[in-house]
């Protein structure tokens, strides 16, 4: 056939038959393209959510205290250690007690003192707890030092950890210790204590991670 003798409805008429394939083909893939962020959004915000949704609940940020261990406690009870230790969600203090539990009080404050001088105990973080053991760092008989840290202003590194900023030793007078913990906010968080090893104790502060 002559090229010239192509009429112009003939043309028009090829073109129209070309583009329907093509269109037929650009449309699924646009609305694949648009539905794949959504799912991808969606399973990143459900994860987040069990993850979330793992976390222990109902903590909250007021004093926690316990005094009536301190009427049944021996008096030889000491501080004998504190540790650190980072969870999931939360972040971990323990202060090791030797001869049972004791009384304590836990709580947000603006400043931390050292007891008996009243000096101030500088610490990092957005907020800071003030750790009080009813019991002190040394055996109350005999007088003997249980708990004498090598740094008093870190009790223990906790650099990386999600909410602990600064754990410092804010001395022992009285047959009391104070503690102070420099977080990076006013979080959430629960005291508790746990028996052993043997006839000891340890008094166990958590640190929620998030609110």
């Amino acid at each position: 056939m002559n090229i010239h003798h192509i009429t112009r409805k003939t043309m028009l008429a090829a073109v129209a038959i070309l583009a329907i394939p093509a269109a037929a083909i650009a449309a699924p893939n646009l609305a694949g393209s648009a539905s794949a962020p959504r799912t991808t959004s969606a399973t990143s915000s459900t994860t987040a959510s069990a993850t979330t949704a793992s976390c222990p609940r109902g903590w909250g940020s007021l004093p926690e205290t316990n005094n009536r261990v301190r009427a049944t406690t021996p008096a030889t009870t000491s501080v004998t250690n504190v540790r650190t230790g980072r969870h999931a969600c939360y972040d971990r203090l323990v202060v090791d007690l030797a001869n049972g539990p004791t009384g304590y009080d836990v709580r947000y404050v603006r400043n931390v003192y050292q007891d008996g001088s009243g000096f101030l105990v500088p610490l990092r973080g957005g907020a800071k707890l003030q750790i009080v053991v009813r019991a002190p760092a040394y055996n109350i008989d005999t007088g003997r030092t249980t708990y004498a840290p090598k740094n008093p202003k870190e009790l223990t590194n906790v650099s990386g950890y999600s909410t602990f900023r600064q754990v410092a030793f804010a001395g022992s007078f009285e047959g009391q210790t104070t503690i102070g913990l420099g977080v990076r906010a006013r979080l959430p968080f629960r005291v508790f204590t746990l028996a052993g090893p043997g006839s000891n104790s340890r008094l166990v502060i958590d640190v929620a991670h998030h609110w």
